[in-house]
């Protein structure tokens, strides 16, 4: 049995329970995801559960249940999920391998752990794209450069990532060692504390062989989760973690432990203010509202590249992801504007079909 509230269960959810009969429903959250089904915890237990076939009807597509997610379970069938509580927050991206769905890699945290490792994993601008979906998201980002036992240059690459992290806290730390920077943080507990509490969430997020779940597993004080050495080859990371996992601190708090991500596309372009808080400054300088920064006279963000105030790579950058945050809404609204055609089309043809049983009666 679980007390709700430890695991995040607060107002939000609470008051959407009016619209249910909470006498004949019980609240749980999902714990994990597996192929064709989850793992629920509730003040009843924890056990399997699946969707009930009218929800997963209709939720087919990008608006099924996902690991955080808090959904309402049939009392008499507690293994049956009837319903899906609205979110607080949700980290999503671009399905991988389909141009058109949205994936929610996790739902209801409040805060999320970019995880990037100081050695072949380091790069600044994977890092922008995370820390865009999480503010976007509505969750607090952190920055987490791991492995720092194998940087030569800690303090540069920290930097680096303080300068472009538009606010977000950024650590480096090691399994092994312990935290290094900021000053005055002594470890990955200490880290932990600052963000992670009694029902709150975070999210650990970030590529194969970043060290997530070894970063976890020493949050825990035991090798719970699975873990495998990166390549020597290529210092690429292998997939550990296979699904989404909701794992309980000892002292408080939750951590979702994700598998890692080869790419994250941005499925809109919110959180890039954030992010790129100094260009977005820069850009109320502009002759023209709606300058895109490529080609328009009296472009105060090209000047300021010209002059040295503003690196160009990271303006291009930018531009790069403002591009394909706009790629995506273009596709998924064409995707959504074929699925109301056929829909109307199928509508059509019932009603044809309706009138010609009515003529032959």
């Amino acid at each position: 049995m679980f007390d709700l509230h430890s695991l995040g269960f607060g107002p939000f959810f609470q008051e959407q329970l009016q619209h249910y009969p909470t006498n004949a429903l019980v609240p749980a959250r999902i714990a994990a995801e597996h192929r064709g089904g989850y793992e629920v915890w509730s003040s009843e237990g924890h056990g399997p559960a699946r969707l009930a076939g009218k929800l997963r009807h209709r939720l087919a597509g990008d608006s099924l249940p996902a690991a955080g997610d808090w959904v309402l379970l049939d009392i008499a069938k507690t293994s049956i999920i009837q319903h899906l509580l609205d979110r607080r927050t949700s980290f999503t991206r671009g399905a991988a391998g389909r141009a058109n769905r949205t994936q929610v890699v996790a739902a209801n945290v409040d805060c999320v752990f970019v995880v990037c490792g100081l050695d072949e994993d380091y790069n600044l601008n994977r890092i922008e794209r995370y820390l865009a979906r999480i503010w976007a998201s509505g969750a607090d980002p952190v920055v987490l450069l791991n492995k720092a036992d194998l940087c030569a240059d800690i303090i540069g690459h920290w930097d680096a990532v303080r300068r472009r992290a538009g606010g977000a806290p950024v650590y480096a730390t090691s399994a092994i060692g312990g935290a290094v920077l900021p000053a005055g943080c002594s470890d990955l507990h200490a880290i932990a504390q600052a963000h992670v509490g009694w029902g709150r969430t975070v999210a650990f997020v970030g590529s194969s062989g970043a060290g997530k779940s070894t970063l976890i597993n020493t949050l825990l004080g035991e090798a719970r989760l699975a873990t495998a050495a990166t390549r020597a080859s290529d210092g690429r990371g292998c997939h550990t973690t296979t699904h989404r996992q909701l794992v309980l601190l000892p002292n408080g708090g939750l951590v979702l432990d994700t598998p890692g991500m080869r790419e994250l596309e941005l499925v809109d372009g919110e959180g890039l203010d954030a992010v790129f808080e100094d260009l977005e400054v820069l850009a109320t300088g502009c002759r023209f509202g709606d300058c895109t920064h490529a080609h328009e006279p009296g472009c105060a963000v090209k000047r300021a590249v010209a002059d040295g105030r503003l690196a160009p790579e990271r303006l291009e950058h930018y531009l790069k992801l403002r591009r394909e945050a706009a790629a995506y809404e273009r596709r998924h609204d064409e995707h959504l504007r074929r699925q109301s055609e056929r829909v109307w089309g199928q509508l059509h043809d019932e009603v044809a079909r309706l009138r010609r049983w009515k003529g032959q009666a």
